[in-house]
């Protein structure tokens, strides 16, 4: 019987989404009350210098019994695949949505979806297959590490996001690969837009230059990531991907700095901040030098391949004290690939990302890839996410849990420098709820009593929470909507709109002005207003009756008027300099 969790985490390690056995307990709740219920605008921006660019959306439907979701080739229509009785049967539906010329915008409207992709392809189509399963269609995806899949010498590429009535949550991803530059702008009811910037259309030439000049350097075999097509580049492995094809790639790339971590813990304390209930977890090398101790268990000596799948080995589950060491082992994770235990004993709460990828061993494709993003930000490893309380968001996700219009650009052509900075809220230690990171990729918990905003996101590593899952299944929530038909009609000017620089430089600052001074406005409290109305009219008043004096006795006048003003029970000094 899977869970949602299961069926996530079998998508990255085979492939293939499945609806998961067991629905997840708020499911239930979940009454899709109208046609318009819980519906997005998506606008796909093409900017590739091809017309021959194809999208696809696919992920589980939230509102209907987290079945198998796939959007049709009209943008509206949702395709839901029967069970088929054999492995590789092909899809009944057209879901292939063509993006038209670069430049143009093609708009479409997605429901509540879990665990979902937005996947381009620039040239030709892909190819979704169908497999049996227990609760319905698995859906098989394109493959980077299975060369007989008929996608593999297809340009394409993905983003996930997540939507329901808590929120819109969206990611780029280059966790497995890097191929086609992804940009990221989501924009809220209140004027609001987040934006990851991506890769500029040159960004693959620049990784794959990068990891040769890398290999030059070192002779690791970072040349040995990246893969070609006809004498072209066609996309970069991440080292996971690249030990798919070659188990001893990187096979003793960490070992000196692993030795030297353990030399270096063996008298100093190594003190890891869960970010949750846990509290600070403090471990030193064992005795006999074989693991890194903690009072909740601890940690083999990681090989290349744990550090860079943080799945497998030390970082594997463990049978006892599962969800804390999984808690723990996310940190160490992200502190290996970013080569910073040895420059900081304070897990993750004292890292700099200036100080990230330093040492001359350290995972040399997230250090490229990050740098080949005009933000520096994307996920690149499965523990990217991993912030210090207060840092700044490395993952490259945007979420509002009031979106209005989310614009995915692919291609890079107009990809725009824009850092969002998602400062995070130290939420309290043992016996409150922290913020902690969760491994990409993996589903939200069911705890969905408060909804996630981008100033404060929720990340558990080891209880599967993700911030693109969490607050999934609660019940919608109602909201004026416009009809399709004007929607449809309006979302292509909108979005063309709100892309260009009149928008961006003058109109959006002028709305969040007015915005602002509109909630201002509104903060004041009628008792505020009464209470500044009763003084004014309290003055005219004594005014016109002759009780204030009209001479030049100004101190006699002053005292009068604060004796009205004390009798009136109201403490305002505004008048006192009359």
């Amino acid at each position: 019987m899977t869970t949602l969790d299961d069926v996530l985490a079998l998508q990255t390690s085979s492939n293939v989404l499945y609806a998961p056995d067991i629905k997840p307990v708020t499911e239930s709740l979940i009454v899709d009350t109208s046609a318009s219920t819980g519906t997005l605008s998506v606008s796909l921006y093409n900017s590739t210098q091809s017309s021959n660019v194809y999208a696809y959306i696919t992920g589980l439907a939230i509102n209907n019994n987290s079945a198998l979701f796939l959007l049709e080739s009209d943008g509206a229509t949702a395709y839901y695949p029967s069970n088929p009785t054999s492995n590789g049967t092909a899809l009944s539906a057209n879901c292939a949505i063509a993006l038209g010329a670069p430049g143009s915008t093609t708009t479409v409207t997605i429901p509540y979806i879990a665990g979902g992709r937005i996947w381009f392809c620039v040239g030709s189509t892909l190819t979704f297959l169908l497999n049996p399963g227990s609760s319905g269609a698995g859906l098989v995806e394109p493959s980077v590490s299975n060369t007989s899949d008929p996608n593999y010498n297809l340009s394409w590429d993905f983003c996930e996001f997540t939507y329901n009535s808590s929120q819109l949550y969206a990611n780029i991803t280059y966790v497995d690969f890097v191929c086609l530059p992804i940009a990221l702008t989501l924009t809220s009811t209140t004027g609001t837009v987040s934006h990851v910037s991506g890769m500029p259309s040159d960004g693959l030439t620049t990784v794959c230059n990068n990891l040769i000049a890398q290999n030059n350097t070192d002779g690791a075999g970072w040349d040995q990531l990246v893969v070609t097509n006809n004498g072209s580049n066609l996309r970069a492995l991440s080292p996971t991907q690249g030990i798919v094809f070659n188990s001893s790639l990187f096979e003793n790339y960490w070992t000196d700095y692993v030795n030297d971590v353990w030399a270096q813990y063996v008298s100093t304390p190594l003190n890891v901040d869960t970010q949750a209930s846990w509290g600070i977890m403090t471990g030193n090398t064992s005795s006999d030098l074989t693991s890194l101790a903690f009072s909740c268990g601890s940690f083999p000596k990681p090989s290349a391949a744990d550090i860079f799948s943080a799945s497998t080995g030390a970082f594997a589950p463990q049978a006892t004290n599962t969800a804390e060491l999984l808690n723990i082992g996310a940190r160490l994770d992200a502190a290996f690939n970013r080569s910073t235990l040895l420059i900081d004993a304070n897990q993750p709460e004292g890292e700099v990302v200036s100080t990230y990828y330093q040492n001359s061993s350290t995972n040399h494709y997230a250090r490229i890839v990050h740098a080949a993003n005009l933000d520096n930000r994307g996920y690149c490893f499965p523990y990217d996410d991993v912030t210090p309380d207060g840092g700044v968001d490395q993952s490259g996700f945007v979420s509002d849990p009031t979106p209005a219009n989310f614009r995915v650009t692919v291609g890079g052509g107009n990809a725009s420098v824009k850092r969002d900075v998602f400062p995070t809220r130290n939420r309290g230690r043992a016996g409150t709820q922290a913020r902690s990171m969760m491994k990409r990729s993996v589903s939200w918990a069911e705890d969905v009593k408060d909804p996630i905003v981008v100033e404060d996101i929720d990340r558990d590593l080891e209880k599967g929470e993700h911030p693109k899952l969490l607050n999934e299944l609660v019940t919608p929530s109602g909201g004026f909507k416009l009809p399709a038909s004007i929607e449809r009609y309006l979302a292509p000017h909108l979005a063309k709109l709100q892309a260009s620089p009149f928008y961006i430089n003058r109109l959006l600052p002028f709305m969040a002005f007015i915005h602002q001074l509109i909630v201002s406005i509104l903060s004041i409290s009628i008792r505020t207003i009464v209470s500044r109305v009763f003084i004014v009219a309290f003055f005219f008043l004594f005014y016109f009756l002759g009780l204030l004096p009209h001479g030049s006795d100004g101190a006699t006048q002053r005292r009068v008027l604060e004796s009205s003003i004390v009798a009136a029970n109201n403490g305002t000094v505004l008048l006192q300099g009359i």
